[in-house]
């Protein structure tokens, strides 16, 4: 299967999450809303990765989602990137058929929402720094990863 990667805007990615961006203007934009936390006893995780790029095309049959969780990808230090996600489909795996690629710019962030299906995080161009933001209790619950059939993703 292959994905061409579109521009990451609100509208497309809505299905999926939130996009993040800092204000134009002075100001503080809140995000409260997007982080969701199915679990009482989870405890918020800020972490930060430092992620060498991937070749493009990209090949992958790796999905991932965090079936209670939130989970939002903040850009420190970044380059273009990729937010590559999928509906669930009957079976409630990724509908790999009905995925998407967006190719984010350097100054946007995503929250994926709790129970999405989305690829490991992939960055493109050169290396990049990101804090990554989401709830967890240490169970299996935290991560969910699975194997689906060979997809590349490419640029426009």
């Amino acid at each position: 299967m292959r994905l061409i990667a579109e521009p990451l805007t609100a509208e497309a990615f809505a299905p999926f999450g939130e996009v993040l961006a800092a204000p134009d203007a002075p100001g503080r934009v809140y995000i409260d809303a997007a982080l969701a936390n199915r679990r009482d006893h989870a405890k918020a995780s800020l972490s930060f990765i430092h992620k060498m790029p991937n070749a493009l095309p990209i090949t992958s049959t790796t999905m991932e989602r965090h079936l209670h969780s939130s989970q939002s990808f903040v850009p420190m230090e970044a380059v273009r990137w990729l937010a590559i996600v999928a509906p669930h489909g009957a079976d409630g795996k990724p509908d790999m058929a009905r995925a998407k690629a967006f190719l984010a710019r350097p100054d946007q962030g995503v929250t994926y929402g709790a129970d999405v299906w989305h690829h490991p995080f992939t960055v493109i161009d050169r290396p990049a720094r990101f804090a990554i933001f989401m709830w967890k209790d240490g169970s299996s619950a935290d991560d969910e990863f699975v194997e689906v059939a060979p997809f590349e993703v490419h640029m426009p």
